[in-house]
């Protein structure tokens, strides 16, 4: 594999020992391999129809992908083939965790793939009840990191999208966010989010929340400039999304102070209007954002399928390599997986990524884009890369 471990105190490399000592799987040779020749079993639940259905079909192709890369073209790790199962949970928990039992039940041994992070958390919940290992896929929220020792995660979280944005003001302590979103769970929940992170590090944030009903923003817009604030985070998703963009933009919210919005995926680009320009975007992944060696692999393998990369794409990719890991070092047992995992450092399609070994956050690198236009289409250019620790979400339970 392309990859070492990492890890940043003796502490830490002390209890990482302990546990492999205690967790050691019945292995022969140093990458804890057995001679055992039978297919390794996995289980890919995930959401493939439904309102993510689009987000999964990335996910799928950059796991393809990622299969590929890892284990050399082969689809096998060590002579053993890698038996792969999808399962449709329809973006509801309980058939998630219908299916993950079955699975189980027939003695699968690893769980992955999940979008939605209400599914992510009730098959963690599974993972830790039956002692299986559990790699969800896209879904963000905080509260997977640190649910237990056999979860893990593929992408980025909610934390690490928060603090992005925190970077276009450089330190926030002392500055004023406003955070414009609509009144509803989705809108609330950013808004904690946004008082979580930035305002844990000192900013003053404010909500200005909008009824999902209104369509007039003019005031809102002027509310926004009354409140001089020195960043302004918007989540917003639905219909008025446009009408909210331009009222922003005809008011002259831009020409006061930064706005900055999560980038979506593809089919969201052209989705902005006139403001697209105007707007600063906090961004996990786009194509062509990180250069790497991996992204290129990523990008050769699905153009040769007849797809290309997207948003969850490199949640896919890493969702293969962590599974080949597991399997290579951890030989047959969940706690040697477990093992073999926490604390691995390796090149992915982002770059350096770290599963930090205390809660199993996947330390990665983040990025500051714009949206430029191209003929008649609107397409992502990179501003800045940041920097993975200055994102890094606090240690779980700490």
């Amino acid at each position: 594999m392309r990859a070492t471990k990492k890890y940043l105190a003796t502490a830490v490399i002390a209890a990482a020992t302990i546990a492999l000592v205690g967790c050691a799987p019945t292995a022969t040779g140093e990458s804890g391999a057995t001679d055992s020749a039978e297919p390794v079993k996995i289980a890919m639940i995930t959401s493939q129809t439904g309102p993510l259905a689009g987000y999964v079909a990335a996910y799928t192709a950059g796991f393809e992908a990622g299969l590929d890369y890892a284990t050399d073209g082969t689809g096998m790790v060590d002579g053993r083939e890698l038996q792969i199962e999808w399962a449709d949970d329809q973006g509801n928990p309980d058939t998630a965790v219908s299916k993950a039992k079955d699975f189980i039940g027939q003695g699968y041994q690893i769980l992955a793939g999940t979008a939605a992070s209400g599914i992510a958390t009730a098959l963690a919940e599974q993972a830790e009840q039956n002692q299986v290992l559990y790699i969800s896929g896209a879904a963000a929220a905080d509260a997977i990191t640190g649910v237990n020792e056999y979860t893990f995660r593929s992408g980025r979280q909610t934390y690490q999208d928060v603090a992005t944005a925190g970077t276009f003001i450089g330190d926030p302590a002392g500055q004023k966010v406003v955070v414009f979103a609509q009144d509803n769970a989705f809108g609330q929940g950013n808004l904690a989010g946004v008082q979580a992170v930035l305002g844990g590090q000192g900013a003053n944030v404010e909500g200005v929340l909008v009824a999902e009903d209104a369509t007039e923003f003019t005031p809102f817009a002027q509310q926004i400039i009354d409140s001089a604030p020195d960043l302004v985070f918007v989540a917003w998703a639905g219909a008025s999304s446009g009408a909210m963009w331009t009222a922003l933009q005809q008011q002259g919210v831009f020409e006061q102070v930064p706005v900055v919005t999560g980038l979506g995926d593809v089919a969201t680009f052209g989705a902005f209007g006139e403001a697209s320009s105007d707007i600063s975007f906090l961004s996990h992944y786009f194509e062509g954002a990180t250069g790497t060696d991996a992204e290129a692999a990523m990008i050769e393998y699905m153009e040769a399928e007849g797809t290309t990369p997207d948003l969850f794409s490199p949640d896919g990719f890493v969702t293969a390599q962590l599974i080949v890991q597991a399997v290579r070092e951890g030989g047959d047992t969940v706690d040697g997986m477990i093992a073999a995992l926490e604390g691995w450092t390796f090149d992915s399609v982002k770059g350096e990524i770290t599963v930090r070994a205390d809660d199993h956050a996947m330390i990665q690198q983040m990025y500051q884009a714009k949206l430029v236009q191209d003929g008649t289409s609107w397409v992502p250019e990179l501003v800045d890369t940041v920097d993975a620790e200055v994102v890094a979400p606090p240690v779980a339970g700490k």
